[in-house]
């Protein structure tokens, strides 16, 4: 049934309330529940696949005309002074991303089911809060609220390392938080200035502002408030030479922690990037872009070239999202429809095919506890249907046509041929050298003989796992084959988020 407009009106403060707390609810929930271990993950999963279904009517009522602008908006006023809304909204950029978070967090549930057999309720009560967190970050589009939600996604991701992590599990969260929070602090900056010049957090009150001149003494500020978002946001994302955190976390994660780490949370960096440091400096972004694509460019190569001699699957794993990670910034900065078209669907692709790879590895874990490449070989043989999942999922991750992987990097290079064309020949060679990366390590994990007994008696996927595993093998080849679907809500947002540019290009051109 289509809804007519004022239908969506009356819909847009129940969904988008719903999709962000039903999570946090159910985290409440959680606490008076006994500690018998199936109730509480089955609970949680409950709770997760009910938000799933509900994001969904977001992309199904999603009015996909051109330059819409922001839907199922609410905005209210939460605290007087200072002047602080409860603003929500998603375009087509943000909605996308909100059920990416919503289709990972159910997997997380299942690929921990056995995984966690200590602390059960706390993992998944942190998990839940983590998702409220998440999803807070895309919808908001009042800037305190934003940074609410940004800084509150910190602290359960720690947990999950510190806590349910392996090895130097302690150290890694520490350096997750301090890293991130530290960087955080000059976006902070940047927004209070905004906020004392204005007089209010709405994002949409500040861009109107500064986009009228209406802000005094912006143009000597500008710089340094693009500088402080863009410091937060390439920490996050994490853009080279920032990245030093992620091997780390990922490598001591859990496996749920490093789907939503990788899958997730690390597309709030290059989320952040398109809306704030283009929506909020246009004049600033395009003045700063020849620099911000040579760190992609390093961050796509060096991602690779330092992922292709990692004796360690789960690290090897870490440095593709580097990798992958710097092609969502040069689309970005790019300032072309395809570049930002390409950015937003690598953003997804990458998050549903680096989480099922995050997943598969923690599933040799829990036979192995061990993410060594050299103890393994022939796998193909023992467990063969573990071997055709993970090999869909590489080949996806590769960028094979017809797949979630191509389709996003071909119109990102697109987009970087268009603004330089040596850019896109650089970017190019990412591509090579991941098929490189990937498809060695399946050869050495799965090909040759079996060198170690332990392994001809691996047991193969279950169904848990194997249903974990479908919905990402799903969504690869959907994506790669219907990519519109995706595209045709991307794209109104895109051309919105470019127009200030095409300004710029008219205004030089009259000169």
């Amino acid at each position: 049934m289509n809804l007519h407009p004022m239908d969506l009106d009356r819909w847009s403060p129940i969904i988008l309330t719903l999709v962000t707390f039903i999570p946090l609810a159910g985290a409440l929930l959680l606490l008076l529940l006994p500690r018998r271990h199936r109730d509480i993950r089955v609970f949680s999963l409950v709770v997760t696949l009910l938000t799933f279904v509900l994001s969904l009517h977001l992309p199904v009522h999603f009015h996909r005309a051109a330059l819409a602008g922001f839907q199922y908006e609410f905005d209210r006023s939460w605290i007087p002074t200072p002047n602080i809304h409860y603003h929500m909204g998603v375009d087509g950029i943000s909605m996308w991303l909100v059920v990416l978070t919503t289709f990972l967090t159910p997997l997380c549930v299942l690929i921990s089911w056995k995984s966690i057999d200590e602390r059960v309720k706390e993992f998944f009560i942190i998990l839940l809060v983590l998702e409220t967190a998440l999803i807070g970050v895309f919808v908001s589009l009042d800037l305190f609220l934003f940074y609410f939600f940004w800084e509150a996604t910190l602290i359960p991701m720690a947990l999950l390392i510190g806590m349910y992590g392996h090895g130097r599990k302690v150290y890694a969260a520490v350096k997750f938080f301090l890293y991130t929070m530290i960087a955080s602090v000059f976006m902070l900056a940047a927004i209070l200035w905004l906020y004392a010049k204005v007089g209010t957090f709405d994002f949409v009150t500040i861009q109107n502002a500064i986009r009228s001149g209406q802000v005094a003494g912006f143009t000597s500020a500008a710089q340094w408030l693009f500088l402080g978002f863009f410091v937060a946001f390439a920490v996050k994302v994490p853009l080279f030479p920032f990245h030093t955190w992620l091997p780390d976390a990922h490598v001591e994660a859990p496996t749920a922690g490093s789907v939503l780490l990788a899958g997730v949370l690390l597309k709030m960096g290059t989320y952040g990037m398109l809306r704030f440091n283009l929506g909020l400096f246009p004049d600033q972004a395009r003045a700063n872009a020849w620099w911000v694509m040579i760190l992609a460019l390093i961050g796509i190569v060096y991602g690779a070239l330092v992922a292709l001699v990692q004796p360690n699957m789960k690290k090897l794993i870490a440095y593709t999202s580097v990798s992958h990670l710097g092609f969502v910034v040069l689309g970005i900065f790019s300032f072309t429809q395809a570049g930002l078209d390409g950015a937003t669907f690598v953003m997804l692709a990458h998050g549903v095919s680096t989480g099922a790879l995050f997943m598969l590895a923690g599933a040799l874990y829990e036979r192995r506890h061990n993410y060594d490449i050299s103890e393994f070989g022939g796998l193909a043989t023992s467990m063969p249907v573990y071997a055709s999942f993970f090999l869909f999922i590489v080949l996806a991750s590769v960028g094979l046509p017809l797949l979630n992987g191509f389709v996003g990097e071909f119109l990102v290079l697109s987009g970087a041929f268009q603004a330089r064309a040596v850019y896109g020949i650089l970017g190019a060679t990412g591509v090579i050298w991941s098929a490189g990366y990937l498809l060695w390590m399946y050869q050495r994990v799965f090909f040759g003989k079996i060198t170690h007994p332990v392994n001809e008696r691996l047991p193969d996927l279950d169904l848990r796992e194997q249903i974990a595993l479908l919905p990402a093998a799903a969504a690869a080849l959907v994506m790669g084959v219907a990519p519109l679907l995706w595209l045709n809500a991307i794209d109104p947002a895109v051309q919105t988020a470019l127009a200030p540019f095409a300004e710029l290009a008219s205004k030089v051109v009259g000169q």
